[in-house]
């Protein structure tokens, strides 16, 4: 992305300890623009649960073609618990998805230096990579339907949608990405030829084709259930996974939790040509909302993400390098309440590192 001398910013706060995780990694953005040459433009969006109670409306008209016009958006959280599932996940989420074309959804699963994982003999060097999932195809295209629904003989059909153009600009994607790391230099496809054989045989096809414009990058397949056992016995073998959007949803979660949990775990909804979104993984969390114990690393870590996307490079080295010595140095867990610190001084953490640097 062009450097520009300003960036302007989206912030959807959202809902549960959405707002409070958001405060912190808008924080440490302002802590680390103090000392570049580049300033941040914050505008606040009124998005979630409490506006939905409030006025009935999810997404109201407009709003889309509003945040088309601006660099990146920072996403709190999104879920309240008086209201429906699938009102808000469906109605906002995956329509802001749709909507902006955010194709790409960008997982880097990090296991950092002092944080806890679960796998026994594993460190930071052996969790290092990324999942790219395809973010806007699969199954959650919503194609499907009821026939004869409440009676005993009713059936649900949910189809998944793989076309040729989305698959291939997410293979592309990930090629690039595998490119630009420059470490292991493989990338594995994660799926199910045996099972979805057409699906799949779409995938793994565009997948081999593509590979012959990348000779320098190693390619490797797998079944999703091998992919979620080798991700456990030997996460040091992957270095980029690229997915459809149903398995990679799982996969990285349970990236997470290899990675010391929902406290750390960042992502992104990518459009390269467009507006995309950073969001920590965890959800909103409605049983923390208010209480101050929330670990807002992972907002911090998405808007760490969200600088490197600009291309600010430097600014986002700078917010990593404060990450990474909270998480080794003063944090005692990475679950709520048992930081040892409290949202806000997790958040006073990163931005002291940042200014001492």
């Amino acid at each position: 992305m062009e450097h520009k001398n300003q960036y302007s910013i989206a912030v959807i706060p959202g809902d549960g300890t959405g707002p409070e995780v958001v405060r912190e990694a808008v924080k440490a953005l302002n802590a680390v623009t103090e000392n570049e040459n580049f300033k941040l433009r914050l505008d606040y969006f009124d998005l979630g649960g409490e506006r939905y109670l409030r006025t009935g409306e999810v997404l109201p008209a407009g709003v889309v073609g509003e945040l088309k016009a601006y660099d990146a958006i920072l996403l709190g959280a999104i879920g309240h618990p008086e209201v429906k599932p699938g009102v808000l996940e469906k109605g906002l989420l995956l329509e802001l998805r749709f909507q902006l074309d955010q194709y790409i959804n960008l997982r880097p699963v990090i296991l950092y230096p002092g944080v806890e994982t679960p796998l026994k003999d594993k460190g930071p060097d052996d969790i290092d990579f990324v999942v790219v999932r395809e973010n806007t195809e699969g199954l959650y295209a919503g194609s499907g339907g009821f026939l004869r629904k409440g009676t005993p003989h009713e059936v649900a059909i949910q189809e998944s949608v793989n076309t040729r153009f989305g698959v291939e600009r997410c293979i592309r994607f990930a090629f690039d990405i595998c490119r630009r790391r420059n470490k292991r230099k493989k990338l594995t496809l994660c799926g199910k030829t045996n099972v979805l054989t057409y699906a799949f045989d779409l995938w793994e096809r565009v997948f081999y084709e593509v590979a012959k414009e990348y000779s320098e990058v190693q390619t490797d397949y797998a079944h999703v259930d091998a992919t979620c056992m080798w991700m456990v016995k030997n996460p040091e073998w992957f270095d980029v996974i690229v997915t459809d959007n149903m398995f990679g949803d799982i996969i990285t979660d349970l990236g997470a939790m290899i990675q010391g949990g929902m406290g750390i775990a960042a992502g992104g909804n990518i459009n390269p040509d467009g507006v995309s979104m950073f969001e920590p993984i965890g959800g909103s969390a409605p049983k923390y909302t208010g209480k101050n114990v929330i670990n807002p690393l992972a907002a911090v870590a998405a808007a760490q993400m969200m600088l490197e996307h600009l291309g600010e490079e430097r600014a986002a080295g700078r917010l990593d390098n404060a990450l990474r010595k909270v998480v080794s140095r003063d944090l005692k867990s990475m679950s709520a309440g048992r930081m040892g610190y409290s949202t806000t001084e997790a958040g006073d953490l990163v931005v002291k590192y940042i200014s001492s640097e």
